[in-house]
């Protein structure tokens, strides 16, 4: 998205926010002729506050461009914001007079992690040529000369993306600081920003033949795996995805559909027949009624693969799930066990897909960490 004026009375058309990136959400301002925006203009990996004048039609950057910035308020004598970067999550931001502080700086945990690693920004290949986009966590005490085992984190949405630091939202933040966990104890971590996902433009956003139309996004987790394999710091017989929602169907796709490329995964509330999924959200659909979707559908599916996998997964899911049918974890975990993989559970009762109890998120991720250390480190 981007935004445009138009002349009432010529009809002539003005690009206001020029440039690559997009416009993520517009704010009105109780100060006059003004708009604030969230964007990565410019800042691709990044989010960025800016103020657009609509008297002169300037654009003004207002926030740091090495942070992550959110939600901009009009105060008086000034603005709020949230701000983020990739050592410290989002806190709220006020500039007045020109000076711009963190709100209430002292409540801020004095124990947060000062070992954080900075994240590396990555462009892959895939074999089809589409270009992804990543982001890669080193150890604080990194040896060049070591092996290490690694793990993938696939977002959800897909119309999601990760960035260069803690999210914006609460689910991407915690992942987040999940994958800086991995690297604490000794991994190296990827964040993979795969097609069909939002940031970078409407050519990678609208790839063809992605989710139920053909799971094309597959190829951008096997290109991941394969960078990591092709490391010489990388133990490529330990390299894990997880992911939640969309990244559980992925998690679930690679693990079915190359096995060898992979230790063990994690897959959170995961889907994994689209044909049971889509009319969660598509009540109209009905797979007897669209036989060549339904096809198609299947085809874009974990389970159309399900016979060649082999590696252990750990299966976590709230069983109020409004989003990806509960189901679907128990279906999956019923045919794997039949083939004799190792699977475990882990079940949250009453609770939906977005976590809402705080102690659930810290249950699922150390139980991610838990299961995917368990095959991976040296004992």
């Amino acid at each position: 998205m981007q935004l445009y004026s138009i002349n009432p009375k010529t009809k002539e058309v003005k690009h206001l926010t020029p440039g690559e990136g997009q416009v993520e959400w517009v704010q009105t301002s109780f100060t006059k002729n003004e708009l604030l925006i969230t964007h990565n203009i410019g800042n691709i990996d990044r989010r960025q506050v800016s103020r657009l004048d609509l008297s002169t039609f300037e654009l003004e950057l207002l926030s740091d461009p090495q942070t992550i910035n959110w939600s901009p308020f009009r105060i008086e004598n000034g603005l709020a914001w949230f701000q983020s970067n990739w050592n410290r999550p989002g806190w709220p931001m006020v500039q007045t007079y020109g000076q711009t502080k963190a709100l209430a700086a002292e409540l801020f945990p004095t124990n947060f992690p000062k070992n954080l690693s900075k994240p590396e920004p990555i462009t892959l290949k895939a074999r089809d040529g589409f270009e992804s986009y990543g982001q890669l966590f080193l150890p604080s005490d990194y040896d060049p000369n070591k092996k290490y085992p690694a793990v993938i984190f696939l977002h959800g949405g897909s119309r999601r993306q990760m960035l260069l630091g803690f999210n914006y939202g609460m689910y991407y933040s915690h992942t987040y600081a999940a994958q800086q966990y991995f690297t604490s104890q000794g991994y190296i971590a990827f964040i993979l920003n795969y097609r069909s996902g939002i940031g970078y433009g409407m050519d990678f956003r609208e790839e063809e033949n992605y989710g139920a139309g053909g799971a094309s996004e597959v190829q951008d987790v096997m290109a991941a795996a394969d960078y990591l394999a092709a490391r010489s710091d990388v133990d490529k017989s330990k390299i894990s995805p997880w992911g939640g929602s969309y990244g559980g169907f992925l998690t679930a796709h690679v693990l079915s559909q190359a096995p060898e490329k992979f230790n063990v995964g994690v897959d959170i509330h995961g889907v994994h027949n689209w044909n049971n999924d889509i009319p969660v959200f598509a009540p109209w659909y009905k797979p007897e009624k669209f036989p060549e979707m339904a096809a198609l559908a299947f085809q874009s599916s974990p389970m159309n693969f399900v016979k060649n996998w082999k590696d252990p997964v750990l299966l976590i899911h709230g069983d109020d799930d409004r989003n990806v049918l509960f189901s679907e974890s128990v279906e999956l975990a019923e045919v794997l066990r039949k083939q004799g993989v190792h699977v475990e559970q882990l079940i949250f009762p009453d609770e939906i897909h977005s976590f809402l109890l705080h102690r659930h998120w810290v249950k699922a991720l150390e139980a991610t960490f838990n299961f995917i250390d368990n095959y991976s480190s040296e004992k």
